[in-house]
């Protein structure tokens, strides 16, 4: 029986070389390094020299919203891939933590379960926080990164060595931030910037490793 031919139309189903082709645009696909945006590239000298990774909470790790339940109890929506990427960073040496100005048994429960190194609430003198964190990191500014997406945050942005600001930041936050995400917060900003990081000091593909597989 004669070899059929890839370019031969009339087959039901996949003949070997279409599947042998399939297979290797696959992995050419795979290998192909993704595409990333010029403000992307643009921080990945700052990137690269990030040692901490501080986030705000209400804006950032959420979307914003403030939910009362009966009783004084509080609501709050955090994303799972936020989730992954903090684990990630974390796994690849760089600690993560939160200054945050209101206090919630959730966000310290949320903490709890990725164990942020720092976590500090009920912090309406955001720059103290910080400052008290250099000092006991002894990590100097250049190697700190803060996402923010309000006033309050400020103080922060204008001293760490990335400054980031959430899609749904206020407009006089993108003006002050090194990088503005693609996504808003509560909704994979914060993975966003992990794997910005991640990327920038070649651990991206070794931590994807893990699990592609």
């Amino acid at each position: 029986m004669a070899e059929q031919d890839c370019d031969s139309p009339g087959a039901s189903y996949p003949t070997d070389c279409e599947l042998t082709e399939a297979l290797r645009n696959r992995a050419m696909q795979r290998s192909r390094p993704l595409e990333r945006s010029v403000a992307w590239q643009a921080v990945q000298t700052r990137a690269r020299q990030v040692q901490l990774l501080l986030l705000d909470v209400d804006g950032v790790l959420t979307d914003g919203s403030l939910i009362y339940l009966p009783g004084g109890a509080e609501a709050k929506s955090f994303n799972s891939q936020d989730g992954l990427g903090i684990r990630l960073l974390q796994d690849s040496g760089v600690a993560v933590g939160i200054i945050t100005a209101r206090s919630s048994e959730v966000v310290e429960r949320r903490a709890r379960d990725l164990k942020m190194a720092h976590v500090l609430q009920g912090q309406q003198d955001k720059l103290t926080a910080y400052e008290s964190i250099l000092k006991d990191t002894g990590l100097r500014p250049p190697q700190t990164a803060y996402m923010g997406d309000d006033f309050m945050d400020l103080p922060l942005l204008n001293r760490v060595g990335l400054a980031i600001a959430p899609a749904n930041a206020v407009a006089e936050i993108h003006r002050r931030v090194h990088y503005t995400t693609e996504r808003p917060g509560g909704t994979g900003a914060v993975r966003e910037v992990c794997d910005l990081i991640l990327e920038a000091q070649g651990n991206l593909a070794r931590m994807q490793a893990k699990f592609d597989r």
